[in-house]
């Protein structure tokens, strides 16, 4: 075989597990036409679609030799986080100072990330990019899985990761069951310039039910994440520049002053993936085509490159002489990732019933609750800490 592993999904994850994979021969599969010589966008111009990394996934980007192709001016440093309640009273703060580490997560683009991740595959040994091609078939065998590709081309390796997202195909050909429900809501994106300083704080607010987000970014602007049902997104996306805008600093309590909007909103609609298994023969599963989760905690990308970080870990240290498809091999990884994506998967889908409850005593409980956590400096910390891997 030419190669020793196929990745089906070139996003994020997916090239960061192929970067990642550097001891083997890996294929690329990818539907987009992906290049590894985008050109560098103009300074003013942002992209509306975002990321809140972890510092455990920058530390990963690093060792891809990722993070430091993104300029320093496109990337910001999250050093405090505000979250309220919908009761006025109702605040939880962190700090990066009294949680003893620099920065409590990095905002980076989207498409700095991927122009990123790509750069450094281009230039990456024993590797194999197929641009533009979409996946036929997939069959295994006891030696080797086989793709074949819509044009009719064949390719053999020891596993196939699907990294192809939430709609995988890797995952249906390869007969994963999975759940899925959705949140009735979408997230409307988009960036704004305000009169205020963000101070590198990121804000949030439960609203009942919706979910609002201010993300910092370079210089004074900022990020919006809205998430919210879906009359309402519909409202934002088809609101003037200006009416979004006031809209926004009248939910925002005026935080960060008179808001303009600098890039056109976005809407993804919003809905929970699980499945049942992220390993079969010759088959493994990482980021959104293992599990997508409410971004009201910021943590799905994170999720996929702890994927991707531990994936690489286990095949790497199975050595040359072992079948890197092997099922016995392969459950390391599930096991290894299974406490950390439930837990995560728990705690989002709780707070999300937990805020989205009309009752007044439930009401009355989380408010409470987020000004009791706010009071315990060790429960803050420890609760700052587990989001910083």
């Amino acid at each position: 075989m030419e190669h020793d592993l196929i990745v089906v999904g070139g996003g994020l994850v997916g090239a960061s597990f192929a970067r990642a994979a550097r001891g083997c021969r890996v294929a690329l599969v990818d539907p987009a036409q992906r290049t590894s010589g985008e050109p560098a966008p103009a300074p003013e111009d942002f992209d509306a679609r975002i990321y809140a990394l972890s510092p455990g996934s920058v530390a990963f980007l690093e060792q891809l030799n990722a993070w430091q192709q993104i300029a320093p001016e496109r990337k910001t440093p999250v050093r405090a986080m505000r979250v309220r309640g919908d009761a006025a009273a109702a605040c939880l703060e962190f700090d990066a100072y009294d949680a003893g580490v620099p920065e409590l997560a990095w905002i980076v683009e989207d498409r700095e990330l991927r122009r990123a991740l790509w750069q450094v595959l281009g230039a990456q040994d024993a590797f194999e990019h197929f641009a533009g091609s979409a996946s036929a078939s997939l069959a295994a065998d006891a030696d080797a899985a086989h793709l074949t590709l819509a044009d009719g081309r064949r390719i053999s390796a020891r596993l196939v990761v699907g990294a192809d997202g939430a709609r995988s195909f890797v995952r249906s050909a390869a007969q994963i069951e999975v759940s899925e429900r959705s949140y009735a809501q979408s997230a409307v994106v988009a960036n704004f310039s305000c009169a205020r300083p963000h101070c590198n704080t990121a804000f949030q607010w439960f609203q009942g039910g919706p979910v609002l987000a201010l993300l910092p970014l370079p210089g004074e602007r900022v990020s919006m994440v809205w998430s919210t049902g879906e009359a309402h997104a519909a409202q934002l996306m088809s609101a003037s520049a200006a009416e979004l805008a006031r809209q926004l600093e009248r939910a925002s309590g005026g935080e960060l002053g008179a808001l303009e909007l600098i890039t056109p909103p976005l809407a993804f609609p919003l809905h929970c993936v699980s499945a049942a298994r992220c390993v079969a023969p010759r088959v493994a599963l990482i980021g959104d085509a293992a599990h997508v989760i409410h971004p009201l905690a910021g943590q799905g990308a994170n999720l996929g490159f702890q994927d991707a970080r531990v994936l690489a870990q286990v095949l790497a240290e199975a050595g040359t002489l072992r079948d890197i498809g092997e099922l016995r091999l392969l459950r390391r990884y599930e096991r290894s990732r299974r406490e950390a994506v439930l837990a995560m998967r728990a705690t989002v889908n709780g707070l999300f019933e937990l805020f989205g409850a009309e009752s007044g005593a439930l009401r009355r409980l989380r408010n409470f609750g987020l000004n009791l956590t706010g009071s315990l400096p060790v429960l803050r910390n420890v609760l700052a800490r587990r989001a910083l891997a």
